[in-house]
């Protein structure tokens, strides 16, 4: 991956993500994988000037993560997919679509996380 990685934490992503839209930056995209067992990776992607720059969050999945969507309106939709997605929950998301944003009433498995059930959608 081109451009600079800067390691945060649940405590300070919202800060880090702030102090990033402060100096300009433009939001691009999230990316996510599975760090280990009960582990996700996401890393948060930003451009200015044609210069790459991304933060990269290991959280446990069992956790609530920091929603960053106060600051940049639009991470609201990638938030909403990874919570697809993934076994995961925001918190302080400004819309959330509670699993209905990409998934379709009928999906009963979480996509990416094995044996990890869907409450049905009412």
């Amino acid at each position: 991956m081109k451009g600079k990685v800067i390691e945060v934490t649940i405590d300070n992503i919202v800060g880090e993500v702030m102090n990033m839209k402060n100096d300009g930056q433009r939001f691009v995209t999230f990316s996510t994988y599975q760090e280990a067992e009960g582990k996700l990776g996401i890393l948060y992607h930003f451009d200015k000037d044609l210069e790459d720059t991304h933060l990269r969050l290991v959280v446990d999945m069992d956790k609530p993560i920091p929603s960053v969507s106060g600051v940049f309106f639009g991470a609201l939709l990638v938030e909403n997919e990874i919570r697809d997605q993934w076994d995961v929950e925001f918190d302080g998301l400004v819309l959330d679509f509670n699993r209905t944003l990409y998934l379709d009433p009928e999906v009963t498995q979480v996509p990416l996380v094995s044996n990890v059930k869907i409450e049905p959608k009412k």
